[in-house]
């Protein structure tokens, strides 16, 4: 095993020499699209750039990648918040700013719509009249440097991120008819402004003399309110889909490996496989092929599990867990997370991956399996996030409808043991923590395993509308 993995590595070495250049300037172009596809192949390019850097022991391509991941990042609000922090400890000494000075790109000065990724925008006022907000920066803005996006799901919220900028001042800001709106720094170098409102707004933006102008209107809400209920309604349950497609569900652990014991002694691998057989009742329901990893009480090593499922051909691999933590935290943590396979970029993910591979029984110490994630499927990353992605949304949106204090822990990447393999998009659903003690009362509960089920149904169907 380890005679391949030396052999593997001088390999893909001298591949990653040669293609490195070739590969950021694919993600340079991408990553100015307005697509989101664009955005997602940009992110995942600069990601393998990156893993290529330590491989090559090279800082400067490692600072490159390292922009590159924050700025594709950001364009997709996706958390990379550990990626900025090592590009900033890389940037801390003359040594590596000389480095980063090499590789800096040369601004023209006819291009003016070119962003300027080491000079930070400064906000320098903030004026709200009528129903217009403007923000005034020390250097013009672009427009490109904006990204707006909505998040619906008890109220509206509008948000922009202006991006390469941080806060020199602060306004507190209020409006009649708006529940709230809030200007912060939401990382080292992005600003977060959110309208929330509970009705839905018409939103514009524009740059003007340099400036971010936004225009919010309360026209025809009820109106549009009523259209926005039956385009979600036509997405949950699409009259056209190709459901020609092959699912294998995996609930966690199994026989003699309990997982998790939560409150009151609700085991982990009880919970997974009522909700993995709620799934497959549902998705069969809608025409899909659906196989199980275990349909009862069986104990299943974690590489037979996706072994399997390339066996059967699958189109998607969904593995589901619980999660847990010590009682002294029990009370404090909840929430519902959905991983794909990746490097480890938090201690977080370290934490519930090192879990859920306990069952692995293989000699191969900690530094090889992180050696085989690094380089293994990278071609699935992007796929494997996407259906994260929608599995998240499909069960948050679900969920909050009959359920208060459902808490979001996000789309994560995570060094997962049972996803390596996988020749097809495989994610791993955390469907919360079994030691809490609502979260654990709710588990249990069959009503509520239904509910979610349905979620990750409507997030699967979300999934392969879209791709």
């Amino acid at each position: 095993m380890f005679r391949w993995l030396v052999i593997f590595f001088i390999f893909v070495h001298s591949l990653y020499a040669v293609g490195s250049s070739e590969i950021l300037k694919r993600a340079e172009i991408l990553v100015k699209s307005s697509k989101h596809g664009d955005q997602f192949r940009a992110y995942n390019d600069y990601k393998n750039v990156y893993l290529q850097s330590i491989l090559l022991e090279d800082t400067k391509l490692k600072i490159e990648a390292l922009h590159g991941i924050v700025k594709s990042g950001n364009n997709l609000h996706v958390d990379v918040s550990d990626y900025n922090n090592e590009l900033l400890k890389l940037n801390s000494t003359k040594q590596q700013e000389e480095e980063v000075k090499k590789y800096k790109p040369k601004l023209d000065s006819k291009k003016k719509n070119l962003i300027k990724l080491n000079s930070l925008s400064r906000l320098t006022s903030v004026n709200m009249k009528d129903n217009t907000i403007v923000l005034v920066f020390d250097q013009p803005l672009d427009l490109n440097q904006v990204h707006y996006f909505t998040i619906h799901d008890k109220t509206y919220k509008y948000v922009f991120d202006i991006q390469n900028s941080v806060l020199n001042t602060f306004k507190r800001l209020k409006k009649e008819n708006i529940k709230r709106i809030v200007l912060a720094q939401f990382n080292s170098n992005t600003i977060r402004l959110v309208l929330e409102k509970t009705e839905k707004m018409d939103i514009t933006h524009v740059i003007k003399d340099g400036a971010l102008v936004i225009t919010f209107s309360f026209k025809n809400s009820k109106v549009q309110e009523s259209r926005l209920k039956k385009v979600t309604k036509e997405v949950k349950t699409p009259k056209r889909v190709d459901r020609n497609k092959i699912i294998v569900i995996d609930a966690g652990h199994g026989g003699k490996d309990p997982g998790a014991i939560g409150y009151k002694n609700a085991k982990e691998k009880v919970v997974v496989l009522k909700i993995a057989q709620n799934l497959k009742t549902i998705l069969q329901s809608r025409g899909y092929t659906v196989k199980m990893t275990r349909e009862k009480d069986k104990f299943i090593e974690l590489m037979a599990r996706t072994e399997y499922a390339n066996k059967k051909n699958a189109d998607i691999f969904i593995s589901i867990h619980a999660n847990a933590v010590e009682k002294k935290d029990a009370q404090k943590v909840l929430g519902i997370e959905s991983y794909f396979l990746s490097p480890s970029r938090s201690n977080r993910a370290e934490k519930v991956a090192a879990k859920e591979n306990s069952a692995d029984m293989s000699l191969m110490n900690v530094y090889g399996k992180q050696s085989f994630l690094n380089v293994l499927n990278h071609h699935k990353i992007i796929a494997s996030n996407k259906l994260a992605i929608d599995l998240q949304r499909g069960i948050l949106g679900t969920l909050n409808k009959s359920y208060s204090n459902v808490q979001d822990g996000g789309v994560r990447e995570g060094p997962f043991w049972i996803l390596v393999g996988a020749q097809m998009p495989a994610v791993l659903v955390e469907v919360g923590f079994i030691s809490h003690p609502e979260e654990a009362a709710r588990l249990i509960n069959q009503k509520y395993q239904k509910k979610f089920a349905l979620g990750m149904a409507d997030g699967i169907e979300r999934y392969f509308i879209n791709n």
